[in-house]
């Protein structure tokens, strides 16, 4: 998500983009279970959370908001009760939740949970959400800009998007691996940024130095195995109600809600309007996932300090080390 940072500095003493700021002595512990989606984040994080006395804290920008539980693959009521979790369920669809909301929110449960003398496990895949409370990240508010934003919107329409988001690219590489391509909304707030500024959205953020000493475990099964398991996670979704629960969003919140963007919900709306079959929809889920899968690997790759795993066994070694 690429909404500006609504909130001041957690610290003095910030450091360039790019350079990691060093941990505080005696900085509290944590663990940030990352990776792409279904590579068994919440299995293991419930897991490690049993074996650890930890409590989750959700790192999902959809898995925020009420009602959105079959498309995001929210933990089920049973996995609830298995853990504690924070960030989840706080939003209805229809509100706005800035990246510096979330990283107040986020920290605001860790230190919940470490003042209970339990240990905070982060997990989940929108890498920005990650980054923004692991590094303590502030993003300086930009404001929208209602004359770029509609000449956008109207190459969009002219250009078709995937020129549009090219562009994008080309003014901010490291875009293509936190903005969905097929999400018009988010290319056009990355462009307007990057054009309103004159510089790239990701090369405006500011560091400060960390507030937790967090060990983070990357999972990353091979791509075969990761297909699959999208795969068949997305034949589940529709099998468990992924077009009723749409039906019903968009009965209540409208269809142009900002929040329906997000992968599988978009392919259904389509589908909905009969722009597609369900055939061709959950095709589109599987194929658009599976893309995304891929930049969430690409981002997380980039941070030297995840550390990698294939599987849970593996994650289980690195964590009692």
């Amino acid at each position: 998500m690429l909404e500006e940072n609504r909130g001041g500095n957690e610290n003095a003493g910030a450091v360039a983009a790019g350079e990691h700021a060093a941990t505080p002595a005696h900085a509290p512990k944590m663990i940030a279970v990352v990776g792409p989606t279904a590579s068994g984040k919440t299995t293991l994080a419930i897991t490690l959370a049993q074996r650890f006395n930890g409590e989750i804290v959700s790192a999902d920008s959809r898995q925020v908001y009420r009602g959105m539980n079959i498309g995001t693959a929210k933990p089920t009521a049973e996995e609830l009760r298995a853990a504690p979790h924070y960030c989840i369920d706080i939003k209805d669809p229809n509100e706005d939740y800035t990246v510096a909301e979330y990283k107040a929110d986020a920290i605001a449960a860790i230190r919940d949970i470490l003042a209970r003398k339990k240990l905070p496990i982060m997990v989940g895949g929108t890498g920005l959400y990650v980054k923004a409370v692991l590094e303590n990240l502030d993003i300086p508010k930009i404001a929208a800009n209602p004359a770029l934003r509609a000449k956008l919107e109207k190459e969009i329409a002219e250009e078709g998007l995937d020129m549009v988001f090219k562009k994008l690219v080309a003014l901010d590489p490291e875009a293509a691996y936190i903005v969905d391509p097929k999400n018009p909304r988010r290319v056009v707030r990355a462009l307007e940024v990057a054009i309103t500024t004159g510089a790239p959205f990701t090369a405006q953020r500011v560091k400060h130095p960390p507030l937790f000493n967090t060990l983070t475990i990357g999972l990353n099964p091979p791509p075969e195995i990761l297909r699959e398991r999208i795969n068949a996670r997305v034949d589940k979704m529709v099998n468990d109600g992924l077009v009723a629960e749409t039906e019903q969003l968009i009965k209540k919140y409208g269809a142009d809600c900002p929040a329906f963007d997000a992968i599988g919900y978009r392919e259904i709306i389509n589908h909905l309007n009969g722009k597609t079959s369900l055939h061709e929809a959950v095709a589109l889920i599987k194929t658009n996932t599976w893309h995304y899968a891929k930049r969430q690997m690409t981002w997380f790759k980039k941070d030297k300090m995840v550390r990698w795993a294939e599987n849970h066994e593996e994650a289980f070694v690195l964590i009692e080390k």
